[in-house]
């Protein structure tokens, strides 16, 4: 039998608009760890995996648990994904003190997706560095102004507590827990038996561009709609400037307020994700989307293509892009 003192306890918080299929694969995930560890080596730690929520006392309570008994209080405390609005503040209250307290008494605390904003709620995340999915990122932001939001990364390590960002990144942040708990062989094994990536992606793989078209400058947004329009080729700051009817250094500091980006990084990411679209729905060439998107030299555009999204052309077609065996030659 396994001792209490082996069973490292990974608690689930079941929030309001938590997704359950999340909690769900979570545990599945840890459990699946937990029989690859033993095959390994019948001495190995365990997992033992709880869910907690909010009781009518508005005490959060252990209403599941793998290993009931066993008197041990959770070492990690995971905040799972939803698919809708992140939780309002005072929704988000109750379970700040608990997990402030969990956080004192050593544990390691983890997000996934708008499970940030229950852990922004503890104070915790201010001055550090975190993850979120890309659509919440301008929310999260809004709301807790101190935290360092990087939306770029999948997940961001930062020893105590973990921040995942894309919804499916429950599976990444599982993996290294895992890894952190039972080692990177048994990792691997989850993995591979899961069929999944080992953690090491990039949230902006997968993100496309957003821009910011909520804002209340109306001569910027004039401006954004005609670059859309016109896929921001052969444009020039003065051109840009004339279109919004504004001199030249005030209409650099009236855009970026607005977009958060200068109009050149502005551009180049409309571009980059013109690109994107192509490289995953035709057969063209790299040099001529670079081309077509307006970059007349094509290393300009790879490098420019790899900042952006963490990947180079032809790496990011060969991840996302259509099935070339399918297609007899010629362009789609």
């Amino acid at each position: 039998m396994t001792a209490a003192r082996d069973l490292i306890e990974i608690g689930l918080v079941l929030y309001p608009g938590v997704q359950e299929a999340a909690v769900l694969g979570l545990t599945d995930l840890f459990m699946l760890a937990n029989r690859l560890a033993v095959e390994r080596s019948p001495e190995a730690a365990r997992l033992r995996v709880s869910h907690w929520r909010l009781d009518a006392g508005h005490t959060v309570i252990r209403t599941f648990d793998s290993d009931p008994g066993a008197d041990n209080e959770p070492a990690m405390v995971i905040l799972p994904p939803t698919l809708g609005d992140p939780i309002a503040r005072e929704a988000a209250a109750p379970y700040a003190g608990w997990l402030r307290d969990r956080h004192a008494a050593g544990a390691t605390l983890g997000s996934v997706c708008a499970g940030a904003f229950v852990l922004a709620e503890t104070g915790l995340l201010s001055g550090r560095a975190a993850t979120t999915h890309w659509a919440y990122r301008d929310a999260l932001a809004l709301r807790f102004p101190d935290i360092l939001l990087d939306a770029d990364r999948l997940v961001i390590d930062d020893g105590d507590i973990i921040t995942a960002g894309g919804y499916m990144a429950w599976t990444d942040l599982g993996l290294k827990l895992v890894d952190r708990v039972l080692g990177s062989a048994v990792m691997m094994d989850t993995a591979r038996f899961m069929l999944v990536d080992p953690p090491g992606r990039e949230q902006r793989f997968y993100s496309p561009f957003a821009p910011r078209l909520t804002h209340d400058d109306e001569a910027i947004l004039k401006v954004q709609h005609w670059l859309q329009a016109n896929g921001a080729r052969d444009v020039t700051l003065g051109a840009m400037a004339e279109h919004a009817g504004l001199e030249e250094r005030t209409f650099l500091r009236r855009f970026r307020n607005a977009t958060g980006l200068r109009p050149t990084e502005y551009c180049q990411h409309l571009r980059v994700g013109k690109a994107r679209e192509m490289l995953e729905t035709t057969i063209r060439s790299i040099d001529q989307i670079a081309w077509e998107v307006g970059y007349d030299d094509p290393g300009s555009f790879r490098k420019v293509f790899a900042r952006i999204t963490g990947l180079v052309p032809g790496d990011y077609r060969k991840r996302f892009g259509v099935e070339r065996a399918a297609i007899a030659g010629g362009e789609s």
